[in-house]
């Protein structure tokens, strides 16, 4: 999905959903009261951009607790990914995005016949990262943070993984600019990378962005994702 801007009515569902993330991480209820109550034809539309906004982190517990998803998220997530696919002059980082929401469908889908049967659709292009400047790189990987996880492969991973130092600069210097989601973002996947500096101190680093940008559920839907992940609790 591209925008040029995100309404506040579509940033505060963003929001939500990303609390309701949250909880579930934390062994509360998942679907939040904005998924389960939405039946007019408003606020679906909004609610399936506020999915496409989120995009597979969504369904995260799920995908980590390798538990059924709710019928009510799953249906708007699927509409999410049918809703706004990927156009030809998309950026990389949104094809990207688009291609975790299909990979997700089709872990906690068994194939059947129609658009999600068969195998995951083939990678996007991940090139570009190759030779991304470490500020740049950091910035892409944390704009798609939902891509780390644990076990899972693709070449936006093995860009990470060829680039753990660089990555811990990027998560020091969004911490001195005050970019909690990046340093969130990117925090989430030093937690999967090995060869990060000792030096880095990365649980307390995520501590101090969770402290300082604990009002936006987006950033602590990363360090949460983040501290499930170092400490296998849903592996």
């Amino acid at each position: 999905m591209e925008q040029s801007g995100t309404s506040p009515l579509l940033a505060g569902t963003v929001q939500d959903l990303a609390a309701g993330v949250v909880s579930a991480l934390r062994g509360g209820d998942h679907a939040p009261p904005v998924v389960r109550t939405a039946v007019d034809d408003s606020a679906d539309r909004l609610l399936v951009a506020a999915v496409r906004v989120t995009g597979a982190d969504l369904l995260l517990p799920n995908v980590l607790l390798r538990t059924p998803p709710d019928e009510a998220e799953l249906a708007l997530f699927r509409k999410a990914v049918d809703t706004f696919p990927p156009r030809a002059d998309t950026a990389p980082a949104i094809r990207w995005s688009h291609w975790a929401m299909t990979r997700t469908l089709h872990a906690l889908r068994p194939p059947r016949p129609g658009r999600y049967g068969g195998d995951v659709p083939p990678e996007p292009d991940a090139s570009w990262l190759d030779d991304a400047p470490w500020q740049a790189l950091t910035h892409q990987l944390g704009v798609l943070a939902a891509l780390a996880l644990p076990g899972e492969e693709c070449a936006v991973a093995r860009a990470a993984r060829r680039r753990p130092v660089d990555v811990a600069r990027g998560f020091v210097r969004a911490v001195r600019r005050r970019d909690w989601q990046q340093a969130a973002g990117a925090g989430r996947w030093l937690t999967l990378l090995d060869g990060v500096p000792a030096t880095l101190g990365l649980e307390a680093g995520l501590d101090f962005v969770e402290l300082m940008g604990g009002g936006d559920p987006r950033v602590t839907l990363q360090v949460q994702a983040a501290r499930s992940m170092r400490t296998g609790v849903f592996v």
